[in-house]
Formats: structure tokens, C-alpha cells, sequence
């Protein structure tokens, strides 16, 4: 069930897009945190210098290039087969993305991995 605090914890984001190739090279090339939504629920945060980039990288990399792109295939492999990198960008297009410029990505992050604890994050930090 998503969690209605949801809303207040990314505002500022884009609107949810299908997380496809168009999306990621709609988002700009600058530093900040996307967040990646199966149905409403965030399963995933994760910051960068460059937006559209690392998008891009999560849709169409492989698993040394992306922790995303790893967790997801991991995720997959437990079907059966090993997973490949169409597989996994296949995956990935049923979910939504969103994003938002910040001047420092990084904290944002950290709140947000906190607040959610999205299931491909791989460390969730401590609460202070």
C-alpha cells in the first residue's frame, strides 16, 4: 500500500513517466536524485551529476554500471535464467520514473533512502 506521506517527500520531483529511453532523454543533464515507482510504491532512489545519463545507464547498461540495473537482473534471475540487459530495460518499463535538479543530490538521497527504505536500494543508512 503506498505510503500517502509519499507525496510531501517528493514534491518538487517530474510527474511519473514510464521509465523508457524517451524518458531518460527527456530529463536534463545536470546533478540530481531520480526515484524509480512500481505502481505508487518507490523502489528505488539514487542521485547523480548527470540526469538523463544515468538513466539512461540504468535502462541500457549492464550490471558493473548500475546498482539498478544488478538488483533488478538479480531479481529476475531468481525465474530461472540469468537475466539479460533487454530483460532487465523490459523490466524497468513497466515501472515510472521521476526526478528533480538539486544542488546536493547526495543528502537528498540519504533522506530519502531514510524516509522509504526502497527495496533496491542496497544500504539503507542508519538514522542518526
Amino acid at each position: 500500500m503506498p505510503d500517502p506521506g509519499n507525496d510531501n517527500l517528493l514534491s518538487g520531483f517530474t510527474a511519473a513517466l514510464p521509465y523508457t529511453r524517451d524518458a531518460a532523454a527527456s530529463a536534463p543533464q545536470a546533478a540530481g536524485v531520480h526515484v524509480v515507482l512500481d505502481g505508487e510504491v518507490v523502489i528505488y532512489v539514487g542521485y547523480t551529476r548527470n540526469l538523463r545519463s544515468r538513466l539512461r545507464q540504468h535502462l541500457i547498461g549492464n550490471r558493473e554500471s548500475s546498482v539498478l540495473h544488478e538488483q533488478v537482473g538479480q531479481e529476475l534471475d531468481k525465474l530461472g535464467l540469468v537475466a539479460t540487459s533487454a530483460d532487465v530495460a523490459d523490466w524497468l518499463g513497466r515501472c515510472e520514473v521521476r526526478w528533480r535538479t538539486d544542488d546536493n543530490p547526495e543528502a537528498t538521497k540519504h533522506a530519502l533512502v531514510l524516509a522509504l527504505q526502497p527495496r533496491f536500494n542496497r544500504q539503507v543508512p542508519k538514522q542518526p
